[in-house]
């Protein structure tokens, strides 16, 4: 007869532990040394020990070891192993401990495809862009000093973010650009900063992202929303009263996009403030995508639900997928924003 002596997970509800030491051992990185288990910590570099002391786990981490509680760290060894005990015909025990493999997505990889694209990345990235800034426009000058082309200053600009090096430093790859014909005419560090810091700059750089997105058309039919930080090199500083001191904070921006999920390409963008809300931004990008993709899904996290948004998608011909936040939808877990609206949306 087998018995186990642990509690396993689908006895009980599952609690924010429990659900967090599910998410431990399913990354399989949890690892048995001389009786002891190993389990990385979530939030930082350390490692914790679990020890088996007969039908009881102890951890070493402050959790276990200040509260006395059942850890994160113990429930993920109880995902990964089973401890059994045998009763032999002769009513003798014998206990062993099985270790389960936790299943782990695997994704094979086509090497000679991705060494060729990394390898061949940055020359292959330029020739996109100059083919992208050949449809760029020249804006009429009719006095003052010949300005710059455009082309060849959204290049040099584009080019400095992706090599990720200093305005100087990129002027020497600008010159031999220039050589191959890249860009007519290399463009001063100064200038390629001024232009950086140009709102005006802002439509032109936007609809080359879109742009760059349109070969995928017959790729991506499903699309999910969302935003992220980017932090600038200026500072904040104000006096707090409360504690009496000068503060300072880093200024940042924020970016609120529309990717494909097939590819991750991004299909539209919107650049905003720092403190701008995420919500009122998806029907601009969902439409803006809409001119260039055919859109069955539209996805995004609880944030951007709202009737607005729903009848804006809904009417470009797409599926909204958006969880319902807890004061609009209690007692319903899961349910998505398509199946129960908080108005009625029309098609």
């Amino acid at each position: 007869m087998s018995t186990c002596n642990y509690t396993t997970p689908s006895q009980a509800a599952v609690n924010p532990r429990e659900q967090r030491g599910q998410d431990i051992a399913a990354a399989g990185r949890i690892r048995e040394r001389n009786g002891l288990w190993l389990v990385p910590s979530q939030t930082s570099s350390d490692t914790y020990t679990v020890a088996i002391q007969g039908e009881s786990l102890h951890c070493t981490c402050p959790d276990h070891e200040v509260r006395r509680v059942k850890c994160k760290h113990i429930y993920a060894v109880e995902y990964t192993i089973i401890h059994t005990t045998e009763t032999a015909p002769d009513g003798t025990t014998t206990a062993t401990t099985t270790a389960i493999k936790t299943a782990r997505v695997t994704y094979t990889q086509n090497w000679p495809a991705y060494n060729a694209a990394q390898t061949h990345e940055t020359a292959h990235f330029t020739a996109l862009m100059r083919g992208l800034c050949d449809g760029i426009v020249q804006p009429r000058q009719t006095k003052g000093r010949p300005r710059l082309a455009l082309a060849d200053v959204v290049f040099s600009a584009v080019y400095k973010v992706y090599c990720v090096r200093s305005g100087r430093r990129t002027i020497s790859d600008l010159d031999d650009y220039q050589g191959t014909g890249h860009i007519g005419k290399t463009p001063h560090y100064n200038s390629i900063f001024g232009y950086l810091e140009n709102p005006a700059l802002t439509p032109l750089l936007k609809a080359l992202i879109e742009e760059s997105a349109s070969p995928l058309k017959a790729v991506e039919t499903s699309f999910a929303a969302d935003s992220s930080g980017f932090s600038t090199s200026r500072f904040e500083r104000w006096y707090d009263a409360k504690y009496g001191k000068q503060r300072s904070e880093r200024q940042w921006v924020k970016m609120h996009l529309m990717t494909g999920v097939t590819t991750n390409i991004v299909t539209s963008v919107e650049m905003t403030g720092s403190a701008a809300n995420d919500s009122p931004y998806l029907p601009r990008l969902a439409t803006t995508t809409a001119k260039r993709f055919d859109m069955d899904e539209v996805s995004a996290d609880k944030g951007y639900i709202s009737n607005k948004n729903l009848q804006a998608i809904v009417n470009l011909g797409a599926v909204p997928y958006i969880p319902l936040q807890d004061q609009h939808d209690r007692g319903r877990t899961g349910t998505m924003a398509q199946d129960v609206p908080l108005l009625p949306v029309q098609p």
